[in-house]
């Protein structure tokens, strides 16, 4: 999602910019941790000013994770924003988060926070959007429009593909955790993974399924007279 927004020509992106806070302050070992440290601001209500501050484009795409978020930050600045919360099967998620982390947490998947965060924003009074990566991948320009109308900002046919490599942009952790993006050049067709969650994760990812289901009530979904007016 980041490489299709950054080739809108409208839009500024920025990678978790809350990583050398969340890594410093749980001290947790992370591929790439002590570039990360090195590279990225550690202080979060410093990390919070940027992200306040006018970009050079109209729109600023912020990718967050939810576990980056950590309880000792304050969430009144998230409130100025526009939230669009990005979920994914756990069975999927797992699979793929145990490439980096092989044996990672509950806090760690996000999923936790993720609900926090829906439940906080809902209380007072906002309406964050929800969107799954499997409808994503089966209708990438479907989505996309549905999603820029729900913004009041033009859809540009640029979201669907881009060149591959690596983007100045990205984060310092890319070489880990980055090389099917950096390969990408578009949305590819979603496929069932064949890949299974081993057994010694199967209660984590029953734990995720009812977050995941919680959240999923609330995504958008495209209807038939949707794409009729695309």
């Amino acid at each position: 999602m980041m490489r299709s927004w950054e080739n809108r020509p409208d839009t500024t992106v920025i990678d978790e910019p809350f990583y050398a806070h969340y890594l410093h302050e749980t001290g947790l070992d992370h591929p790439g941790k002590e570039d990360v440290l090195s590279e990225q601001e550690r202080n979060w209500e410093r990390v919070v000013e940027k992200l306040l501050s006018p970009c050079t484009h109209k729109v600023y795409y912020q990718k967050q994770m939810s576990h980056h978020l950590l309880p000792c930050m304050s969430r009144d600045w998230i409130f100025e924003m526009t939230n669009i919360f990005l979920i994914r099967h756990p069975r999927e998620m797992l699979t793929s988060l145990m490439k980096q982390l092989p044996r990672p947490t509950l806090e760690e998947t996000g999923l936790p926070q993720q609900l926090e965060l829906f439940e906080t924003l809902v209380y007072h009074g906002l309406k964050p959007i929800v969107i799954d990566s499997k409808t994503v991948l089966q209708q990438p320009k479907e989505l996309l429009t549905l999603l820029c109308n729900k913004l009041n900002i033009p859809f540009y046919e640029e979201m669907l593909s881009w060149p591959a490599g690596h983007r100045e942009s990205d984060g310092v952790w890319a070489p880990h955790w980055y090389a099917s993006v950096e390969a990408s050049t578009g949305f590819s067709p979603w496929k069932e993974k064949e890949e299974l969650v081993p057994t010694e994760l199967e209660s984590l990812c029953l734990e995720c399924e009812c977050i995941y289901e919680t959240l999923e009530e609330h995504i958008l979904t495209v209807r038939s007279d949707d794409v009729t007016n695309l």
